[in-house]
């Protein structure tokens, strides 16, 4: 994948994840049967940023549950998200598939989805680390109060 290709779609999910903001009211009350996230390995950033927002238009709830790691942390944020309490959430830096190249923007990019602690510590060492650095639902919620547990 040539240099350009790349930034013409990190380019593309900045303007889709910027359309998230107007996509659901903060104070709207998810409706209907969940959508349940289990066991998400991540995977392409600018399509999980799609699917956030797909999420999100829906107005159901969103239950992330089991092992949730890489892009899929991104969804835990949602208005309308709950965290499985037994969860385990893993955080690594992006990285272009089959390297250890880690792409200028995409951490940028997901970045935008984190809160408080997460987000300092997304900030300061996470996204830097091609390890997976792995944390109980429990543990995300004492580093972001605003996550919601799920029942």
């Amino acid at each position: 994948m040539s240099m350009p290709s790349i930034l013409t779609r990190l380019s593309l999910a900045a303007a889709l994840s910027m359309g998230l903001l107007a996509a659901a009211p903060a104070s709207a009350q998810p409706r209907g049967k969940p959508i349940v996230i289990l066991n998400n390995k991540g995977g392409n950033v600018l399509e999980a940023i799609q699917y956030r927002n797909q999420l999100a238009r829906s107005g159901r709830p969103v239950e992330v549950r089991g092992y949730c790691r890489s892009a899929c942390t991104i969804y835990i944020t949602l208005p309308n998200a709950c965290l499985g309490p037994g969860a385990t959430v893993g955080f690594h830096a992006p990285r272009i598939p089959g390297t250890s190249i880690i792409p200028p923007i995409v951490d940028e990019l997901m970045a935008q989805y984190y809160r408080n602690g997460i987000l300092r510590k997304w900030n300061g060492e996470w996204k830097h680390s091609l390890n997976m650095h792995k944390i109980s639902a429990r543990q995300y919620v004492a580093l972001d109060p605003q996550t919601r547990l799920c029942r």
